[in-house]
């Protein structure tokens, strides 16, 4: 595996203001560079800096860019010395007690181009491509992102501009090369809980022999993210060197994508778009592609799910957006293939972490009482991927993805990647505080509500609290009794538990009816 770089110098400046003694501030900002000055520190007031502003430090060649904060307690920071937040630490690589000096940081020549996109116009690719590299070198505050994030949001994206989005990502980051002419992913556009299919999918086409390095992301609006979920069984922070020998040897990987430097800026702006809980669908797009092109996949499988609480609600929305995603991956040179699914209700029956976790080891277990939705889904998302190989014929890949899964192959391929990532050593368990929500009345279970479920669980803790979620115990179509539990919710901390319970009060996200429409099950039709 070859690791392409880029990078880019800016001019230094601040040649001739004094130093000051540099200080780990022990506060975690991130993915935020924070400084911190005394508000008695002299150069403070020579240079009439203003708290939020953004600062450039400079040492030995070193430079840095930084959101100033303004203390006033000297245990925190010295007069004489300038704090950096973890983050900003780690990233300027230089010791505690190095001199180093402080000037104004010129703003983004790029925000400009963010100005005229609140305005409603279309920017071109030299515009995506400014804006990432001042994102990239921490030229844009939060504040900054958001406002670019909203803007795209609000104005929206057209296809070209995905494209250039997308193109930009890519270009102010590394890229993997693997060498090999067939990398496969597969990737989940989200808003389903539970739906933990790629920790099924990457042992089963593993154990095939085809490649398949699935680097994820953690969680943004959701209750977990495949990440989020691994970190349950295995270590996911795996440096590029580990990464590319664990694969070799292998054939796949579930690891968190941030520690590799791929696509950098679409990492910045997700720490923008958690909080704020963003997720328009251009900057979706571009998100993922931008990090499947930079991981190295040539051949990429897209999961869109519909239903009335899912991202998607409509078919017409789906076609729509898989057009798009077609669009985009033919001009980055990416063999892109979308399946539309069922998303009218969760996959699995765990939602957050360890749960899911759970879940996924029952299906590769091969255990009676695994879920039946997931294993299916996760088979025949498999068997699309094992089709990318030229020596399967199409519509066989189901039948090869069965058989690895039953004959315990995938069972087998899982352990050996968790013992390469490192097993953890004490795996969390579902959270100690628990509720249950009952059905209302006797009946059928007719609607889950997705977003409601997926509220709570996040309300209960997760993905930050490995064992907090929901444990579905009742799916559309089941029938119920009336005070027949429906879920059990888990929670670690008190706080916690107590939102997600005032919550479910309000609102269970479960609609029980008499009797269930006629036309479920054709409802339930979804076309490849």
């Amino acid at each position: 595996m070859k690791k392409k770089q880029s990078s880019s110098k800016a001019p230094q400046n601040g040649v001739h203001a004094p130093r000051l003694k540099l200080r780990r501030v022990g506060i975690d900002t991130y993915r935020e560079n924070v400084a911190y000055l005394h508000r008695d520190c002299a150069l403070y007031r020579a240079e009439g800096f203003q708290a939020l502003s953004k600062i450039e430090i400079t040492a030995d060649g070193g430079r840095i860019l930084a959101v100033l904060n303004v203390v006033d307690d000297p245990g925190l920071v010295a007069i004489d010395e300038l704090g950096l937040s973890e983050p900003a630490f780690e990233q300027f690589g230089h010791t505690e007690g190095t001199r180093v000096r402080v000037a104004h940081a010129e703003p983004p020549v790029s925000m400009d181009a963010v100005r005229r996109k609140m305005a409603g116009e279309r920017l071109g690719r030299e515009d995506f491509l400014a804006i990432a590299r001042d994102i990239a070198d921490n030229r844009y505050s939060k504040m900054e992102m958001a406002a670019f994030l909203v803007a795209s949001g609000q104005t929206g994206l057209d296809r070209d501009e995905i494209l250039w989005l997308t193109e930009s990502m890519v270009t102010t980051g590394d890229r993997l090369d693997w060498e090999e002419p067939l990398v496969a992913d597969k990737h989940c556009i989200g808003g389903i809980p539970g739906n933990r299919t790629s920790m099924l999918v990457v042992p089963i086409v593993a154990a095939h022999g085809m490649l398949i390095p699935k680097t994820s992301s953690r969680a943004i609006t959701s209750p977990a993210g495949t990440a989020d979920t691994m970190e349950v069984l295995a270590n996911v922070e795996l440096d590029p060197d580990a990464l590319r020998h664990l694969v070799r040897v292998h054939r796949g990987c579930l690891a968190w994508g941030g520690t590799a430097r791929l696509a950098p800026v679409d990492d910045i702006l997700i720490s923008v778009e958690r909080p704020l809980g963003i997720d328009s669908q251009g900057q979706m797009v571009a998100s993922i592609l931008s990090k499947k092109v930079a991981a190295g996949s040539t051949h990429l499988l897209i999961d869109i799910p519909v239903g009335p609480t899912a991202k998607v609600r409509h078919m017409r929305q789906a076609l729509a957006l898989r057009k798009l995603f077609e669009f985009v991956g033919d001009h980055i040179g990416l063999h892109l293939e979308v399946v539309i699914t069922d998303g009218r209700q969760p996959v699995g029956r765990g939602i957050g972490p360890v749960l899911e976790a759970r879940d996924v080891m029952q299906v590769l277990e091969n255990d009676p009482d695994a879920p039946a939705d997931l294993r299916q889904k996760a088979l025949r998302l498999a068997g699309r991927v094992l089709e990318f190989d030229p020596d399967v014929r199409g519509g066989q890949g189901y039948a090869i993805a069965r058989d690895i899964l039953e004959s315990g192959r995938a069972l087998d391929k899982m352990r050996a990647i968790i013992e390469a990532q490192g097993r953890q050593p004490h795996p969390p368990r579902p959270g100690r505080l628990q509720f249950e929500i009952t059905a209302p009345a006797d009946g059928y279970v007719t609607a889950i509500d997705n977003y409601q479920l997926a509220r709570v669980a996040r309300l209960a803790g997760a993905p930050m609290e490995k064992g907090a979620g929901v444990d579905l115990l009742k799916k559309v179509g089941d029938p119920v009794h009336r005070g027949e539990p429906l879920y059990r919710v888990h929670a670690e901390i008190r706080a916690d538990f107590e939102f997600a319970r005032s919550h479910c009060r309000r609102d269970s996200g479960y609609t029980v009816a008499a009797d269930m429409p006629e036309d479920w099950e054709r409802r339930g039709d979804f076309p490849a």
